[in-house]
């Protein structure tokens, strides 16, 4: 994956457009968060992607996950995906919790009828039931969190893309989301989990890869690759 970044900032279309007329470049620096990455996943297996903040953890998920395309090489998907990334991204702060389930629930291909019919379990689980009619300008942001993740895992799919977000709310919360993980394990889904809690690793997943410098270092047991990060870390 390569972004190529403006290093020159363009204050209007209309300056952007004479100096494109003038034929003059703008200079841009290329960056490269992911570079000869590849590894397989099993069906139904939970696998781990470890590295240090930069590593291309995040922008290798939105690649698996049809986000954005490669630059280069290719993407091969077998199943529903369900992706957890940037919980909440898609919300309007100015609707109720009740419309940004549909809202939020449809932009991650959920269907509307699921939806309606699932508003008081998700709810539920958010532990919001008594908020669901008020704005999320009102809401606090571990209850925007929770009601994003409670809509996200509301469904069926075949692979579950995980980008740290075990972590939302207080620890009683925490430990549901890590129970409905485990049911998702337990059915056969596929999980791919980024973490930097190499217990949460070693527990959950099977296999992982260590990510450095947006390049794959190595692919192993979870063990393994959780020794090799803490190493490289200091951990």
């Amino acid at each position: 994956m390569r972004y190529d970044l403006q290093q020159e900032r363009v204050i209007s279309v209309r300056e952007y457009a004479i100096r494109r007329l003038r034929g003059e470049r703008f200079p841009t620096q290329t960056l490269w968060p992911l570079r000869g990455v590849s590894f397989d996943v099993r069906a139904g297996e939970s696998f781990g992607i470890v590295g240090r903040n930069g590593a291309g953890k995040s922008t290798l998920l939105k690649v698996i996950a049809g986000i954005v395309p490669p630059t280069r090489g290719r993407v091969r998907v077998h199943g529903h995906l369900s992706p957890l990334l940037e919980l909440g991204a898609g919300f309007d702060h100015e609707l109720t919790g009740r419309e940004n389930i549909q809202l939020y629930g449809t932009l991650l291909g959920l269907r509307r009828k699921h939806l309606r019919d699932r508003v008081a379990a998700i709810a539920d689980f958010a532990e919001l039931t008594p908020f669901i009619d008020v704005p999320l300008k009102n809401y606090s942001s571990g209850m925007v969190a929770r009601l994003a993740f409670a809509i996200a895992t509301d469904s069926d799919p075949d692979i579950l893309i995980v980008d740290e977000v075990l972590s939302v709310g207080d620890a009683p919360f925490q430990r549901k989301c890590e129970e409905r993980l485990a049911r998702f394990r337990a059915r056969g889904v596929t999980v791919l989990l980024v973490t930097h809690d190499l217990h949460l690793l070693t527990e959950t997943c099977s296999r992982a890869v260590l990510l450095e410098a947006g390049a794959s270092c190595i692919v192993g047991a979870a063990e393994e690759i959780a020794a090799r990060y803490a190493e490289r870390t200091g951990g």
